[in-house]
This record gives C-alpha cells, structure tokens and sequence, in this order.
C-alpha cells in the first residue's frame, strides 16, 4: 500500500463515522437521538501513533460505530463481524402489502458498508425491491471455522447438501423443502478479520419464497466444537413453533436445541426482478405500432474480408427511459441531479421508468460470403464481451461461425457495460452509491438489442434495404454471445419476443459470485479495495448489489427463460458453450444456471478425473444423440481444473496454465453444434460422439481439408 493510500485511510479513522450523507438527506448523528453515536465515534476516532498507524480494514471507530448502531436496532446482534450480518435478512424488511412478497427491503444509510471517504451506499434504489436475489450469497461469520472439520459441503459435493445431518440447512419456510447449496470460507481474507463463510444456492432460490437458513454442529481447526453465541442462545432457550425461523425449523424436524446460528430471508418476486424491463419493452414496442423500427445505412463496404462479402453500419432509432440519453447533451428532465451518467427516469408517484424521448443507437451488420440472394443468410443477434463494443462481430470465430453457417451477424454496443461505460464503472467502484446507474443503462441497451433483433427479423427491416442485396431471410432471428454476451444475453433472451433461440457462449451468472473468480476483475479490485479496505465489507456489498444486477443478468432471469415464460413472451431454448476451466467466467456459476433453468448434458460431459464434484455433472440430466430442449456442453481444452474456492484459476505456464475463455468459439466442432442448434427446429447434436468435448488446442480450428 502506498503512503498516499495509507494517510488516506488514517485520515478516514480519525474522522467522523457518520458524515453528512447530503444524497440521502442525513446530517450527523441524526439517527443517535441521545448523541451516544457521535461520542462513540469521537472516542474512537484517534488510533494507531504517528510511528506506527493503525490502519485495520474495520477500525475502532467503525467497530464502536457498529455497537451503538446494534443497540439502536439498525445492527443485527447476532453477528458483531459487520452491521448487516448475518446476511440477507428480513430483519432489513418491513411489511408492505403493496408488494408482491409484503415485504419490502428497508436498509438504512447508516448501517451500509462505506467507503474510504466514509461515505455510506445510499440504499434507496435497493429499497424498492419486495426481497433478496434469488441467487444471493449466505454470509456470516463464524471464529475458527473450519469448512471441513466441520463437514460442510464444498462445489465438489452439492448433493451432500441435502443429507440429513448436513451442518448448513436451508429450508424452503412454506414447503419444508431442503435447498441444496455449497460454502466456503473466503479465500480473500482481510489481514485481522476472520474470513466469511460463503453459502451459496446450487439451484437458484424460488423468486418470492422465504427461506430459513439454519448452522450447527461446526468446529474449528482443531476439531472442537464451536459453541453459540450469547445473543442466539438466548433466542434459541425461547424457540416456539408459531417463530419465524424456529417454527419452519421444528416442522421439518431439525432439532434446534444445537443450533449455533439461525435466521430468515425472503427472496424478491418475478415482479420485483423484472417488472422495470418489461414495462420498457412493452411500451417501446407498442410506440412501433406494427412496423419496423427506423434505421438508416451510412455505409457500405464490399469485400471487407474473405469470410464477410459485404460490413453495413449505420444507426436505428430506441426509445429512451433514462434522465439522459445515452448520446446526446440535450438538456432533460433530471430526478437526481446528485447522479453521474444515466439512470430510470421516474415520474413522482410512480415506480415505472417513463419515456423520455430517443436515442440514436448505431449497428454492424456482416453479410457471409456463403449468403446469396437463392440462399438467403439466418439472421443473428451477437452479443460482446465485457465493456467492449459491436466491433468484436468481426471477430476471427465469428466471421467463420457466419461463413461456415450461412448466418448474418448484427451487432450494436451493450448500452451500460460497453467500453464507454468504463468511466461510469470507474466511479462506481470507488462509490457503489452509483451503481443503481449501470443495471438501468444495461436495459436500456437490452431494450436496443430488442429494436436490433426486430429489425432482423421484420420484412419491413433490414431485409427490405437494397443494401443487405437479397441475402437477409426475415421471420426468424437468433442469438449468439460470449462471455459478458452470455452473461446478459441470457436476461435478454428471457425478455426478447422475436428470439426463441440462443447460443450463450463461456457463460455464467450472479455476479457476486462470478467477481472473486475471475481474472479480469484484479484491474477493478484494485480500485473497489482501496475504496472498500475490508474484505468482510466488500462481500456484504456484493450481497447487497446483486438484487440490482439481478435486473440485468442471468441470474435474476434464468428461471424463465425456458420454462415459466415471462408475461407474453414465449418459452426459449439455449445452448450453454462452457470452458472447461475458464479463468474468466466461473464454471461454478454455469453449472448453477443450467440447473436452475433446467437444461441437460451431454453423455460424454468431462473425462474421469476432470470433474471437481464427486458426482460429476451433478442434478444434470445426460442426453444422447441429439436433444431438443437446452443443454450444457463443457468444451475441453486440456487446462487445469478451477479452484474450489472464491478466487480466480492460477495462470502458469503451458497448456495447464492456458485460459480456454476464447477457445469454444474457436473450435470447429463447437461452431457446427451451434450451427445445427440455430434453425426453426434446431437440436442439440453432441458432435462429440458420445466422449467428452475437446476445445482448442486440442480439438481442430478449421474444418477438415477434405470437407
């Protein structure tokens, strides 16, 4: 750490902890009536000695912040590691009948991680949401944990999950219903802090379900049992059946008498997840009364590779739902002037973006050499990598998936998390107060994806243009996307009503999973570390940011995009390219999303000995031959196998060491498979005969010579 960074943070301790807090309008110890906060975090405030600072990720101040904060209830006592431990939990909801749940998140200010600046995550777009992420992280902590002395079941052994002396339950609260998960212990632990235990959902959670999630019979490292604190056990000597958590517990016959910890969370609704979404796309579409969107072509070039005969680029015209407009400096309506770049804009007295104008978003169409005017092209959608731009289309893999295909790609920038949405990023890791800004702007860009895929598939669209020659076949259109592509392409398939099917390539979901194992966020880390020093923070805010992300990607759709439609949407069917060993795009995640929207495996799935689960390809059916319904193909290029715990694969050198992220797209066998997969009746072939996949370098680039 520099010393820049250091006297930054000393200077942070020796402040207040409660700051003027202007965007949500608090003042100092406006929530301590009798002053005890302000005293507490005066006391506490001078730390460390001018030789040796002290500079704890949570400091003395906060520490004592955090106690008089639990007496006034805006602290869970049950958990004294961080203010919103144990997490989620409905102790931060309220009763609302208005929701779809009747409940509704209810976090303050003052009980929000904060940054280096002392500044708290402002709360109220969370606070709008009637639940928790259906995919969120369990987090508490426990001193000398030991995840294996203590039996819990890790990413190699879900199903242990659901033995009946298994030390972590979670229980469906109306049901009964076991829930399978895994843990572990964070593998990015803050010097001084003892690490969080990790429970994460196997099978996403039931949108609108109350869970209880209850621990017991743990030790530590050296195999003695961990007794409870005095705070649970108090509750736990007064367990009754008519309780909220105990009651549920009772009636599925877990004794309670040995518990060291429990409590309750409720799990937001379809509605909450993705009522914004739809209400933009309905209204957008509705504006089209029946015809095409409006678009214009700005250029045409012939030739522009030996795969691509003819590039045509120009722009089309989306309604627009944010304060600003993505692409223009008019002036306009603003409801949060305290709010950099762009977010919903919402009306007084309502809770449903309203339209606020156009904008003008721009495509990049490629016609195949393959395509001609007797065999017109399949027309696709393709999705980005993460904050890049329409410009990967012309991507090596891609121009040969159109080629060797017969698909003409189109592509336009993913409004939100494209590369000029880098400084918008940049701002909110260093103030997540911001980051309510990137799930809306990422709509929006679904909401041009959908006016994309129209123009696709419309007669009246593309297709009716001289310059696409011909060569364009409307009435259907496809998607292909990878990485970030995959990772919303999902949520947008789940909303899309032209697209039925899609290939989501290197995909996963959650992003509070997905953050800790990927090797592309140490650039970001970097910067959301300094900002946010202790680890126990950072991963309660992941927690707390996902309900937001939720409306943005996979994980907040999975459930509906083949099975339970959304309202007037029809059912889709996906084809899940994996990388076996991925450094960028956790294969956990992708395994938890196949089996929360359903999908099978191929028979050959991973060699013996590549899996990491004791039960390879657990709660995935197999298929043989073909399969017509959604499936996941791990593709395998011979790199090590991930980590089990929250931390990226180790890159070294050689084969092992090589990241397969690019490498499905860029296997020839994958591309036929998906090939196969995108038609009116497309299936999933395992082109793999029955054995594993094998992706480049070990599976071929190009099709044989001979073919």
């Amino acid at each position: 750490m520099s010393r820049l960074r250091i006297a930054l943070l000393a200077a942070a301790v020796t402040t207040a902890v409660l700051p003027t807090v202007a965007h949500a309008g608090l003042t100092d110890c406006d929530l301590s009536p009798d002053g005890a906060l302000c005293a507490a975090t005066s006391a506490a405030g001078a730390v460390g000695s001018a030789e040796e600072p002290l500079i704890p990720a949570r400091d003395a101040a906060r520490l004592a912040a955090d106690g008089v904060l639990e007496k006034e209830g805006l602290c869970d006592p049950l958990d004294h590691a961080g203010c919103l431990l144990p997490f989620p939990n409905d102790r931060w909801t309220v009763a609302d009948p208005s929701t779809a749940t009747g409940r509704r998140l209810s976090l303050s200010p003052l009980s929000m991680p904060r940054n280096l600046a002392n500044r708290p995550i402002d709360p109220s777009e969370l606070n709008r949401n009637d639940g928790w992420s259906q995919g969120t992280p369990i987090l508490t902590s426990v001193q000398g944990l030991s995840v294996k002395k203590s039996g819990i079941p890790t990413e190699a052994d879900p199903g242990d999950s659901l033995k009946p002396d298994a030390p972590v339950v979670l229980l469906d609260a109306a049901t009964g219903q076991r829930w399978p998960y895994t843990a572990e212990l964070d593998g990015n632990p803050t010097s001084g802090e003892q690490p969080l235990l990790i429970v994460r959902p196997a099978v996403n959670f039931l949108e609108g379900h109350r869970y209880v999630v209850a621990l017991r019979h743990l030790k530590d490292t050296a195999g003695r049992a961990i007794p409870a604190g005095a705070e649970f056990a108090a509750l736990r000597s007064k367990a009754a059946a008519t309780d909220r958590v105990f009651g549920p517990l009772m009636r599925a016959r877990v004794p309670t008498k040995d518990l060291f910890l429990a409590w309750t969370f409720t799990i937001a609704s379809t509605r909450s997840n993705t009522e914004r979404m739809l209400h933009i796309r309905d209204d957008a579409f509705a504006s089209l009364k029946g015809k095409a969107p409006s678009f214009t072509v700005d250029k045409v070039q012939d030739g522009y590779s030996d795969r691509v005969a003819r590039r045509v680029t120009g722009t089309f015209t989306v309604p627009n739902y944010l304060t600003t407009p993505v692409n223009t400096k008019e002036p306009v309506l603003e409801t949060d002037p305290g709010l950099p770049g762009t977010r919903f804009l919402y009306l007084p007295g309502s809770d449903l973006p309203a339209r606020n104008g156009d904008f003008t978003a721009t495509y990049t169409c490629d016609i195949p050499v393959s395509a001609s005017a007797k065999q017109p092209a399949r027309g696709s959608l393709y999705g980005h990598g993460l904050l890049g731009g329409q410009g990967e289309v012309g991507a090596g893999n891609v121009q040969k998936m159109g080629q060797e295909n017969n698909i003409l790609f189109c592509a336009t920038d993913w409004y939100g998390m494209a590369t000029g949405d880098v400084p918008n990023v940049a701002t909110f890791l260093a103030d997540m107060s911001y980051f309510p800004t990137l799930p809306d702007r990422v709509q929006e860009g679904m909401l041009a994806q959908l006016f994309l895929a129209r123009l696709i598939k419309d007669p009246h669209g593309f297709a009716s243009d001289a310059s696409f020659q011909g060569r364009l076949k409307p009435g259907t259109v496809y998607y292909d996307g990878n990485s970030q592509g995959g990772i919303i392409g999902g949520a947008l398939l789940a909303v899309s009503q032209d697209i039925t099917r899609g290939v989501l390539g290197v995909v996963g979901m959650n992003y509070s999973t997905l953050l800790d194992r990927s090797s592309d966020f140490s650039t970001y880390e970097s910067v959301l570390n300094a900002s946010y020093p202790s680890e126990v923070d950072r991963e309660v805010l992941f927690g707390l940011i996902q309900p937001l992300w939720d409306r943005a990607e996979n994980d907040g759709y999975a459930a509906h995009i083949t099975n339970n439609p959304l309202p007037h949407t029809p059912k889709h069917t996906v084809l899940l390219d994996i990388a076996f060993g991925d450094h960028q795009v956790s294969n956990y995640s992708a395994l938890v999303m196949a089996r929360t929207l359903g999908a099978r495996t191929n028979v050959g799935f991973l060699a013996k000995g590549r899996s990491w689960e004791t039960s390879p390809g657990w709660g995935l059916p197999r298929f043989s031959g073909s399969w017509n319904g959604s499936a996941l193909v791990f593709w395998d290029s011979g790199t090590n196998r991930p980590p089990l715990d929250n931390v990226p694969p180790a890159e070294t050198s050689g084969v092992p060491g090589h990241d397969p992220h690019e490498d499905p797209r860029a296997t020839y066998l994958a591309r036929v498979q998906k090939g196969l997969f995108l038609q009116p009746h497309g299936t999933v072939v395992d082109v793999c005969r029955g054995l594993p996949c094998k992706g480049r370098p070990l599976g071929p680039e190009d099709p044989p010579k001979s073919s």
